[in-house]
């Protein structure tokens, strides 16, 4: 289970996205901070503190007292009332935190996009953005944590499957009669290959037809999203292979 801490200066923001992660499989929140220094606080303790302590009567919530979840990724907004989020990457860093940081702002200016690509940030969501637009990011970074778990040496390839697990491309629009949830499947087995499947294998690993499974492959294709090669046997017509771009 992946562990999200969720900073925003706005409370309804705060736990609107907070409902978001819940819903992506795989991610839970471990928590909400409205400021740095609430954020810096639940990090340095493992929880929720003095600092970051919201009432009732605020109207705001947070985990219980006793919470000591490890977070593994900040949704992090750039304005804050004590600072910026890029301020506070830095300060966590200088502590020795290296949590890994998603920038979720309002902010678009190119000198700021720029700051968090030189801070670490590995990814950027600009708002408002939907429940679609941030699910396709934490898919691309839970499909970069199953990467890196493996350890060992990379050849390039897989380089480069790491590097492209961030760019975290969603399903393009949809024709009547697709589903958004098979077109999500077909994606994350492409991405998670170790390199170019049949539509049968395709199928196989998303409990489809092979129909099917060519549908959705032919659609990302002329998206631009997977790249079609032909494997030519002794005999008869040649595979078609597809991998992810």
């Amino acid at each position: 289970m992946i562990n999200v801490l969720i900073v925003d200066d706005d409370p309804r923001v705060a736990r609107i996205n907070a409902a978001y992660v819940e819903r992506i499989p795989g991610f839970r929140v471990a928590g909400r901070a409205h400021s740095a220094a609430e954020a810096l606080a639940f990090l340095e303790r493992g929880g929720p503190g003095p600092v970051g302590r919201e009432t009732a009567s605020e109207g705001r919530e947070t985990p219980s007292e006793g919470s000591t979840a490890q977070v593994d990724l900040v949704l992090l907004d750039h304005y804050l009332p004590d600072g910026t989020g890029l301020a506070l990457v830095t300060r966590l860093r200088q502590l020795g935190h290296h949590t890994d940081v998603i920038m979720v702002t309002a902010a678009r200016d190119i000198a700021t996009v720029r700051a968090a690509m030189r801070h670490g940030a590995l990814q950027y969501l600009v708002k408002p953005f939907t429940f679609a637009g941030l699910r396709a990011k934490l898919n691309g970074y839970a499909a970069l944590r199953r990467t890196l778990d493996g350890g060992g040496e990379a050849e390039q390839e897989q380089v480069d499957r790491i590097f492209g697990a961030l760019s975290a491309v969603g399903p393009p629009d949809l024709p009547k009669g697709h589903s958004a949830l098979t077109a999500d499947r077909v994606r994350e087995v492409l991405r998670e290959a170790e390199g170019p499947l049949s539509a049968q294998e395709v199928a196989e690993r998303c409990r489809l037809s092979r129909q099917t499974a060519q549908r959705y492959l032919k659609l990302l294709e002329r998206a631009g999203r997977v790249k079609l090669s032909l494997r030519y046997g002794e005999t008869g017509r040649p595979e078609h292979r597809y991998v992810w771009v």
